[in-house]
């Protein structure tokens, strides 16, 4: 386990190449990362943090256009890319075909895709593979005594003494500010519905559709 800084980031770039896990900050929290398509790399994560088996980790996508190469995009999905990507929004969208979406069975189908900023966007730019993501927290964790996800180096070591997962690099980023998770809108259907509040609210939503989002 290699703990390293935003300017190193081909460390972790090579770490996931190799089917390697990476935790990486965020303004929300820490995200653990690997590979999408690596089955077993996914699979580790999902089985340390406890996470229900339906319910997908995060692909992180580069641009729109990449998401056009795999995805199919409605009207809506398009304006709230539009309006909110790189950014705190993951949009459901259909898979164009289902060997695609067989081989990142981790992500879902239809998957929760977003657009990240800074250096969870930077990583998933700089590999050669698909980058999939998820909180630094053990999954339904939520009694009284439960921090929520890490924001905190000391908390990412908590984690992964939980989990038993040992990422191959963390990259230290400080205190992650912000207090709440990304928004998630569904787009596999035409009129887009709103599954989870987020940093993106709904008004926001609404006001990008042009459009009261009604909820999923």
């Amino acid at each position: 386990m290699r703990l390293i800084g935003p300017d190193n980031l081909d460390a972790a770039v090579q770490a996931i190449e190799a089917g390697g896990l990476v935790v990486v900050p965020t303004r929300r929290w820490y995200m653990v990362c690997a590979d999408a398509s690596n089955a077993r790399a996914c699979d580790d994560i999902i089985t340390g943090k406890r996470r229900p088996s339906g319910k997908p980790l995060a692909y992180v996508a580069t641009s729109t256009a990449s998401c056009d190469e795999r995805f199919i995009l409605s009207p809506d999905a398009r304006r709230l890319a539009t309006a909110f990507w790189p950014g705190d929004l993951a949009l459901l969208l259909p898979w164009k075909n289902t060997e695609d979406a067989a081989q990142h069975a981790a992500v879902g189908s239809p998957a929760l895709v977003t657009i990240a900023p800074d250096i969870l966007g930077d990583l998933a730019s700089a590999v050669k593979v698909p980058l999939a993501a998820t909180t630094a927290n053990i999954s339904g964790d939520a009694g009284p005594n439960d921090p929520g996800p890490a924001i905190t180096i000391d908390q990412v070591h908590a984690f992964l003494a939980a989990s038993g997962l040992e990422p191959d690099v963390i990259i230290d980023g400080g205190v992650c500010p912000a207090a709440n998770h990304m928004t998630i809108v569904d787009c596999f259907t035409p009129e887009a519905r709103l599954v989870r509040t987020g940093l993106v609210h709904q008004r926001a939503i609404s006001a990008a559709l042009g459009t009261e989002i009604r909820t999923a």
